[in-house]
C-alpha cells in the first residue's frame, strides 16, 4: 500500500485557471496549497487554501522561498504574458531541484472573417495602429501603456479597459473603462458602437472570459491587433486546463507514495513530462 505523503504546492496564480487549480486541489488532503498572487490588482478573488501577496524578489528569492517553505511542486499559473515570472519559475525550480509545470489556456485562433494583425509586441501594435484606424479599443490591460503615449499617436482616441485605473504614461487622448472579465458579447457589441470603435488592440490571452470581443470586432468587420505570447521556457511541460495539471499533480503524489521521491520533495527533476 502506498505510504500517504503530504506534498506543499505552491501556485504562481492571478488566473482563473490557477484559482480552479487551488479548488480542485483544496480537497486532496495530500497536499496543501499556497498561492502567490503579484498584487496588482487591488482586489483579487481569492482562491482556497493559503495566499501571499507580492513578489519573491526574483530568481533567488523565489528558489529560498521554495526551500524554505519546503514546496514539492511548483504550478506556474501566471497570466499568459508574465514572461519575466515563468523565466524566474523555472530558473528557480532548476536551482531548488522541485518540479515545475507551467498552467496555460491554449491561444485563440482565427475564424473566416477575422482581420488579425499579429505582432510580437506592444510598441509593434503601437506602430501598426495609424494604419488601421482612428478610435482604438485598448484590452491589453494598465500595464504597458506607455507604448502607446508617443506623439505619433496624439491623433488617435483611446478606450482603455481595465481592473485598476492606469497610471502614466498614457496615451494623450484617452477614456477609461474599469471592468473585469467575463464578458457578454452584446456588451462587447455596444462598445464597438457606442463608442465608433474602428480598431481593437489585444494580447493572445486565450480562454472564453474576454474572447466575446472578437467575435464583436468580426461581426463589425473591425481589424484586430493581436499581440503574441511569449512562449513558455524550453523543457517546461505544458497542461492546457486546471484538470489535466491536477492529473500531473496527481501523478507526482503517486510517485512519492510508492517511493519515487529522492527526499527532497520531488518525484523527478524540474522539466519532467509527466
Amino acid at each position: 500500500m502506498p505510504v500517504p505523503v503530504h506534498v506543499h504546492v505552491l501556485v504562481l496564480g492571478g488566473t482563473t485557471e490557477a484559482r480552479r487549480l487551488a479548488e480542485s486541489l483544496a480537497g486532496d488532503r495530500r497536499v496543501r496549497v499556497t498561492t502567490s498572487l503579484a498584487g496588482r490588482v487591488a482586489a483579487p478573488r481569492l482562491p482556497p487554501g493559503d495566499v501571499r501577496v507580492g513578489g519573491f524578489g526574483g530568481v533567488d528569492g523565489l528558489a529560498a522561498w521554495v526551500r524554505e517553505h519546503r514546496v514539492g511542486l511548483l504550478i506556474d499559473a501566471t497570466h499568459p504574458f508574465a514572461a519575466t515570472m515563468s523565466r524566474n519559475a523555472a530558473e528557480a525550480a532548476a536551482q531548488a531541484h522541485v518540479p515545475l509545470l507551467a498552467l496555460r489556456r491554449p491561444g485563440w485562433v482565427a475564424q473566416d472573417g477575422d482581420r488579425w494583425h499579429s505582432v510580437a509586441s506592444l510598441a509593434e501594435a503601437a506602430e501598426l495602429l495609424p494604419a488601421l484606424g482612428e478610435r482604438v479599443f485598448l484590452t491589453t490591460g494598465r500595464m504597458g501603456l506607455a507604448a502607446f503615449a508617443g506623439a505619433g499617436l496624439d491623433a488617435l482616441w483611446f478606450l482603455v479597459r481595465s481592473v485598476d485605473a492606469p497610471e502614466p504614461p498614457c496615451p494623450a487622448r484617452m477614456d477609461v473603462l474599469l471592468d473585469r472579465g467575463p464578458f457578454e458579447l452584446e456588451g462587447e457589441r455596444e462598445i464597438l458602437r457606442h463608442r465608433r470603435i474602428d480598431v481593437l488592440v489585444t494580447k493572445d490571452s486565450g480562454g472564453a472570459a474576454t474572447a466575446p470581443k472578437l467575435t464583436a470586432a468580426r461581426e463589425a468587420g473591425i481589424p484586430v491587433v493581436v499581440v503574441r505570447r511569449p512562449p513558455v521556457p524550453e523543457g517546461v511541460p505544458v497542461a492546457a486546463t486546471p484538470d489535466e495539471a491536477v492529473e500531473w499533480v496527481v501523478r507526482k503524489l503517486s510517485a512519492e507514495g510508492s517511493g519515487g521521491a529522492d527526499g527532497s520533495g520531488s518525484a523527478d527533476g524540474p522539466g519532467a513530462s509527466g
